[in-house]
């Protein structure tokens, strides 16, 4: 194992370099967009009347958004810098796993260098503060529990592997889940004004897409974070132990919505609604532990994400229709 000023570029199997722009988008994962419709929710929550809806609430989230993609981007890219000095992308993305894309990590690929990686993950996340702060100005609502919310959530994103290493702590799936919650309650609360006890099941149902395939991913990279003592719970208990935690997460998934229809929350079709999203579940934890192919489930996890994200709009709409009849 490489140690932190040892760990350097591994450029066997690259046939030809990159563009910069191409490797900046590798390091920002522009390709996975899968927290960014978290607007999408929070805005069907409010759309129906369309015409109850403020033009400034409009902007709001267009803002909001902006800096979503940007606080994410500059979180993502500070994570590579992390794990390109203490070793952890070296290992696994080296050349003894043919299944992951070395080009995916620029710097671990030697396609960028620390210190484009630095100046783009910091200035990505100053473009992401100004974005925010620029919603926040805007935004028709302002309660103090969303720009506290905000505020706090740029904090912690650009800390997740970098500066406090909240990933490196114990923290890490907790994190995933609860960013998805927060970019939700964070655009609703600005464009409503107002706490949503649904609004809050479905972000954390929303949370849960990428929780759900991150945690497939560390399955995958255990060795890797073990050796650098990045704790995550794939790497604290047995593999046995790994499956139950995976398992119960993916029960938990219906277990919000049923008891969000049960006890009235929700209304009483959720959970029905999103049984779509329990059956890509099932197949998904088969695929990485009855199959053994842990990667192939980590993708599935996408689609799954994806559609309960689809679902979860509908059920604002359904609403918002009934409402508005």
């Amino acid at each position: 194992m490489t140690s932190r000023t040892e760990a350097g570029p591994i450029t066997s199997g690259i046939a030809r370099p990159e563009s910069k722009l191409r490797s900046y988008a590798r390091l920002g994962k522009l390709d996975v967009y899968d927290y960014y419709p978290s607007v999408a929710v929070a805005l069907s929550a409010v759309l129906l009347p369309v015409s109850d809806l403020p033009a400034a609430t409009v902007v709001t989230l267009a803002l909001f958004l902006l800096g979503a993609v940007f606080v994410i981007v500059a979180m993502v890219a500070l994570d590579d810098v992390t794990g390109y000095r203490d070793g952890s992308d070296a290992a696994n993305y080296g050349p003894d796993d043919p299944l992951r894309n070395k080009l995916r990590k620029p710097l671990v690929a030697g396609t960028l260098t620390l210190r484009e990686a630095l100046v783009f993950g910091w200035g990505t996340a100053a473009a992401g503060a100004v974005l925010w702060a620029a919603a926040v100005s805007t935004a028709p609502y302002r309660p103090t529990w969303t720009v506290v919310l905000v505020v706090v959530l740029f904090v912690v994103s650009v800390q997740y592997s970098y500066g406090l290493k909240i990933s490196y702590h114990g923290f890490q799936e907790i994190f995933i889940a609860g960013l998805g919650a927060a970019l939700v309650m964070g655009a609703y609360g600005l464009a409503a004004g107002h706490f949503s006890g649904f609004v809050m099941v479905q972000g954390v149902l929303f949370g849960f897409g990428p929780l759900l395939f991150g945690v497939y991913s560390n399955t995958n990279d255990i060795p890797g974070d073990r050796a650098v003592g990045r704790p995550t719970v794939a790497c604290l208990v047995s593999p046995k132990g790994n499956a139950v935690f995976i398992g119960a997460l993916s029960a938990a998934e219906f277990l919000i919505g049923a008891v969000a229809s049960a006890v009235g929350i929700a209304p009483w079709w959720f959970v029905l609604l999103m049984l779509p999203v329990t059956v890509l579940r099932v197949r998904q934890y088969l695929t990485g532990f009855r199959q053994g192919d842990i990667m192939r489930a980590r993708k599935l996890g996408f689609p799954a994400h994806r559609v309960s994200t689809v679902l979860l709009i509908t059920a604002n709409l359904i609403v918002g229709a009934g409402a508005a009849g």
